[in-house]
């Protein structure tokens, strides 16, 4: 499964890659203005979880600033190479590596971004729960896109469904079997965002403390 699930993102993504940021140059400002809803803090250490052509980076360099840590994990070298193309590796590091299995510690992070990941996870509980395992508790989780269901599906020729793992209640029964909890949800032509807050372990958010060490 997981194999095959490989094949089928890198099959989709490689011959995308150089022409990726052309297909959707306005949307810079929905990256960081969702950057700057999470509640970063100068020093914090921020994943961006698929992160593509690397757009969501400067967005969350700027508001972690240069002591804090940026990371953009995706699994398709191709994007990797756009991203180091576009100047966004001076913004954080970029790392070639499934969500599914991250190379970090457990709470190593403050957050997680993850523009357009939900739809493109094999297993998305199971995943969501690797992401909460790298946050703390009390860190945060920004489902992002830079338009609404209703708008992308009406881009990709489909029509929007409660099936969908974005719908609301899918999705909040999805990030509690993950350890998370949703707590804001917007999804409007323009942006669709759902932000949720890592438990700690047996319910209940647990002090909303600062992560010490390294990742």
């Amino acid at each position: 499964m997981a194999d095959e699930h490989t094949h089928h993102v890198l099959d989709f993504f490689t011959p995308r890659a150089a022409g990726w940021d052309s297909r959707f140059p306005d949307d810079g400002p929905a990256y960081t203005a969702a950057a700057g809803l999470l509640g970063l803090r100068p020093g914090d250490a921020v994943l961006d979880a698929g992160c593509g052509t690397g757009r969501a980076l400067p967005a969350l360099r700027a508001v972690v600033g240069p002591e804090g840590t940026v990371l953009g994990v995706d699994l398709t070298p191709a994007m990797l190479e756009t991203a180091r193309r576009a100047g966004r590796g001076d913004s954080g590091a970029l790392v070639r590596a499934d969500v599914a299995r991250l190379p970090l510690r457990d709470g190593a992070l403050d957050a997680v971004f993850g523009a357009g990941l939900i739809s493109h996870l094999a297993r998305p509980e199971a995943d969501a729960a690797e992401l909460a395992r790298v946050v703390r508790p009390g860190g945060v989780l920004a489902l992002f896109h830079p338009i609404g269901r209703a708008a992308l599906a009406a881009r990709q020729g489909r029509t929007v469904t409660d099936e969908d793992l974005r719908a609301e209640p899918r999705l909040r029964a999805l990030l509690a079997g993950a350890g998370w909890e949703l707590e804001s949800y917007t999804d409007e032509d323009d942006r669709f965002l759902a932000l949720a807050v890592r438990q700690a372990r047996g319910g209940g958010r647990g002090r909303a403390r600062r992560r010490t060490g390294g990742i």
